[in-house]
Formats: structure tokens, sequence, C-alpha cells
């Protein structure tokens, strides 16, 4: 593997001939490269148990469910991100490989990028004129919240516990908390009283 230096910068158009070239995954913000970082166990059985789920759900429409390995086309030239699970209902969404038209994005959250996929990412993702629900999925704890946009264009937030039942109103799916953690080893909280 060669070793790459700490910053990379590049053009839109290099970026998308490069990347897929690369052993690595690589998202790009307004002309850096910046690697993806590695997933946990945990990590990954939640994102894989919400994109079963969805891609169950959403078996017999129109739509598509990606995990992981897609990139999501932020703004043309300037960001294109990976999130954890991203749902497509457009029929306008024909590049092979990136989603330019999402409605569901699903970022599972861990410590080196919840605040990046809070912060920034959430900022630039509600820019997309398509999406119409951001979800964030705790993996530490159970725990899912639900950013979706009102008839207003403003972000409203719901919160979901182990059990409850997350309904996501862009493509009328009901997916119980407890499936999403499915095979998840949770961690135990420490009771104060021993």
């Amino acid at each position: 593997m060669v070793a790459l230096p700490d910053r990379i910068f590049m053009s839109a158009e290099q970026y998308l001939v490069w990347e897929p070239t690369q052993e690595l995954r690589y998202e790009y913000w307004d002309g850096e490269v910046v690697a993806m970082s590695g997933g946990t166990r945990n990590h990954n059985r939640v994102s894989a148990n919400f994109f079963k789920l969805l891609d169950d759900a959403l078996g017999d429409r129109s739509c598509e469910v990606y995990i992981v390995d897609v990139k999501v086309q932020v703004e043309p030239g300037q960001q294109y991100f990976y999130p954890d699970v991203v749902v497509t209902c457009d029929e306008r969404d024909t590049d092979p490989q990136l989603v330019q038209f999402p409605c569901i994005i699903i970022e599972v959250l861990s410590p080196s990028t919840e605040a990046a996929d809070r912060g920034k990412k959430f900022a630039k993702y509600r820019q997309s004129p398509t999406l119409q629900e951001y979800v964030l999925v705790q993996v530490t704890q159970p725990g899912v919240e639900v950013f979706r946009r009102n008839e207003q264009g403003k972000w409203v937030l719901s919160e979901y516990s182990l059990d409850d039942k997350l309904r996501l109103e862009s493509v009328d799916v009901e997916i119980a908390i407890a499936d999403l953690y499915r095979q998840v080893q949770l961690e135990t909280k420490a009771n104060p009283n021993n």
C-alpha cells in the first residue's frame, strides 16, 4: 500500500476518477480528500440491520437502498460523502457511482465521526432539496434521532428509544428500534447502588 500525505487536495473531477481506484474510501470536502475511518462490529451490525429492514420493506417499490460503499453527491464539485445507509426514490438517480437525490440519509454514530455527522455534514445534507429525513443512530446505547423536513422546510427532531417504533414518513415504513439493535452488544450502565 502506498503511503499518502496527511492532507490531499484535488479537483472534484480528479477525485471522481481517483477515488474508485483506491483500496480505502475517501470523502470529498471542498477540494480536500478525507479518508474514512474504520468502523466497529456494532457500527457495522446496526448499519446492516437498518439496510436489511429498509431493503425488505421497499423491495416492491421504485426506491433503492444502499449501504456504506455508495457516495452521495451533496453539492456537485464540492462535497461527496459516504453515509452508512442512503435511500433514493428518485428516477433521476441513474449514476452508477453515486446518489444525487436522496430522501433518507442514515448515519450510525461513532466517537470519531459524531461531531461531523451532527454538525458540518448535516448542515451540508440539509441543502439537498430531496432529503426528507436525516437519521442518527447511537451504537453504545440504544437511541435514534430523526430530523424531518416539515411542510415549511424546517427540520424537526424526534427521538426514539429501544421500545419505540420509528416511522420513516418519506417512504411510509415502520421499524421497531429493537430490530436495529439485533445482535448488537450494547454497553451496560453501571449501577450507582453497587
